[in-house]
């Protein structure tokens, strides 16, 4: 009787270890995931700056960016620039960078947007850039933050302006999730290059590709940090859901070699947009690269879809 007590015991000790080790193993992925602080901020920036033209960067600062602000929901100051457009204008672009990045990532659509004519705002998502905030949103929270800002927007131009979300990786999933929520008549169309469906199933790509790590038991117990921590799961952020909740026109890009963002998310979005909708999948193009592979084309592309929806 006593060794089947040792036995029992000894295995009870083996498997706390181990589930103190795989509870401790999934809380450093998750921390390295959604986790940025000050400096990883400022990386984001200039990382952002350095990806660009010198043309573009000096584009940029010729125009003399306005600086905007907003407190979020949560509390956090969050911060965008304004570059406003040659003419009185009451047409509005709302640009979303992606992961890891900063507002000057979009600078170059900044600028075509600015040769048709509008005005654009550019912020930096929260934990990103000079925005505040410790953890990424991954679009989820984040689309709360652009309701925020397309509110400053009408302030500013007016109940008759018209607004046009546009968003890359992260901020294509972000403008899609804001889509979703019960926006004003003034935003008119939405453009998404290289979005994903899911949070939570990106999470699962990232973990196997990017740790090499079984998502079993990880994601599962990440999703239970993010709603101690943040109060949301991770699993709340359902990007297809929000998609079906709208009927705002949505172009969807993406490339067929997009290596961070699996590729059928294209056909998932595109099945669970509820109004108007086109997709585009470039044959050759990595993640966020369709208009680096043929700006002109992809310019056009844009061009004509707003067309039908932007007076």
């Amino acid at each position: 009787m006593k060794t089947w007590q040792k036995i029992l015991g000894g295995t009870a000790a083996v498997a706390a270890v181990g589930a103190v080790s795989v509870l401790g193993g999934a809380a450093v992925v998750y921390q390295a995931a959604t986790k940025s602080f000050s400096h990883n901020r400022l990386k984001t920036k200039k990382r952002a700056i350095a990806e660009n033209t010198a043309d573009d960067n000096a584009w940029y600062l010729r125009h003399d960016p306005a600086e905007w602000t907003q407190t979020s929901l949560d509390g956090l100051i969050l911060r965008a620039s304004l570059v406003e457009a040659e003419k009185p204008t009451k047409r509005v672009a709302i640009l979303a960078h992606g992961l890891g990045h900063a507002r000057e990532q979009m600078i170059p659509y900044a600028r075509v947007f600015h040769n048709w004519g509008y005005a654009t705002l550019m912020p930096d998502a929260r934990a990103h850039g000079d925005s505040e905030g410790h953890t990424i949103g991954y679009g989820w929270p984040d689309r709360l933050d652009y309701t925020g800002w397309i509110n400053q927007v009408i302030a500013k131009y007016g109940d008759d302006c018209e607004i046009v979300l546009i968003g890359i990786s992260m901020g294509a999933a972000t403008v899609m999730a804001t889509a979703g929520e019960d926006l004003p008549h003034n935003v008119k169309a939405i453009i998404a290059d290289s979005g994903y469906a899911s949070v939570l199933a990106e999470a699962r790509f990232r973990i196997r590709h990017r740790y090499h790590l079984p998502t079993y038991p990880i994601v599962p117990i990440a999703n239970q940090y993010s709603r101690l921590a943040e109060g949301y799961r991770l699993s709340d952020g359902n990007i297809a859901e929000q998609l079906r909740h709208t009927h705002l026109p949505l172009l969807l890009i993406q490339g067929a070699n997009d290596q961070t963002v699996p590729v059928e998310n294209l056909d998932v979005l595109y099945r669970a947009a509820a109004g108007p909708k086109e997709k585009y999948r470039d044959p050759s193009a990595a993640h966020i690269a369709t208009r680096k592979t043929d700006p002109v084309k992809y310019d056009q592309m844009v061009a004509d879809f707003l067309k039908k929806y932007v007076d």
